[in-house]
């Protein structure tokens, strides 16, 4: 009887109280490619943004930890706010050249789109 609730359940996350609780997962956080290997997209994007205006940066292969130290040079050159999530950044407002010129700096290999 227990067996089928848990077959049921599959890979459902279970929630603790516990504040010592560390939740594991079977997936592994990927290796950060070196800069010179990363091929990144700037776009610049409106729709379901209530008509304001980011640029994207797309295409990032790496860990989270990575993705969100990238963001925060990005955002602090140009002076605005952005999040990073899912191996996207998005900065705030229309910085496409400005973002392309920083990360061919630090060798990114940059396409606009």
């Amino acid at each position: 009887m227990i067996e089928d609730w848990k077959k049921k359940l599959g890979n459902a996350t279970v929630y603790s109280t516990n504040p010592d609780f560390k939740y594991e997962t079977d997936e592994e956080e990927i290796e950060t490619l070196p800069n010179h290997q990363q091929s990144l997209v700037i776009s610049i994007d409106k729709k379901q943004r209530k008509g304001k205006t980011v640029t994207l940066v797309e295409g990032f292969v790496g860990k989270q930890d990575d993705l969100e130290n990238l963001a925060k040079i990005l955002k602090t050159k140009c002076g605005v706010g952005g999040s990073a999530k899912d191996g996207i950044i998005v900065i705030q407002g229309d910085f496409k050249q400005k973002i392309k010129e920083i990360l061919e700096k630090e060798n990114f290999k940059v396409k606009l789109r």
